[in-house]
């Protein structure tokens, strides 16, 4: 599985002109799922995301979690980190998972990390969505379960 994971002051997700997901403070996660990912991706995944350590301490240093700060998360499902430009100028999306298995796992790391505790929010598995969000720092963190986090 691969996840961006950007810090924002605030973020939401838009399908049909309705709101399907918002959150203030916390992390967007864009999560893909690939080919050959299982339940072991997911929980790696959403471990990592609940740990991550990116939100400042009082001397300014990123060493608080999401849970420290009360944060919240987006998760928003995208196939389309899994693109593979290394041949020609059009992606090719062979590497990404495909349908219920997908749906399943990409769920899977939103339930995850609401038993971490965390207030999480979705969009919709393969909907056209709109995704706005102020990005805090910027901060952006890149995450693949099959290399070394």
């Amino acid at each position: 599985m691969r996840a961006v994971i950007q810090r924002v002051t605030r973020a939401s997700v838009t399908v049909d002109g309705r709101i399907a997901g918002a959150i203030g403070h916390g992390f967007l996660a864009l999560v893909g799922v690939a080919v050959g990912d299982a339940e072991p991706d997911v929980d790696a995944l959403a471990q990592k995301i609940a740990g991550l350590r990116v939100f400042d301490d009082g001397n300014g240093t990123m060493n608080l979690a999401l849970a420290d700060v009360g944060g919240a998360v987006l998760v928003v499902s995208q196939f389309t980190l899994l693109g593979d430009v290394r041949r020609g100028r059009r992606p090719s999306f062979v590497a990404a998972a495909r349908g219920a298995l997908a749906e399943r796992l990409y769920e899977g790391v939103a339930s995850r990390l609401r038993d971490a505790g965390l207030h999480v929010e979705t969009g919709v598995f393969g909907a056209d969505m709109t995704v706005e969000l102020v990005n805090d720092g910027p901060v952006t963190i890149l995450l693949d379960t099959k290399r070394a986090f």
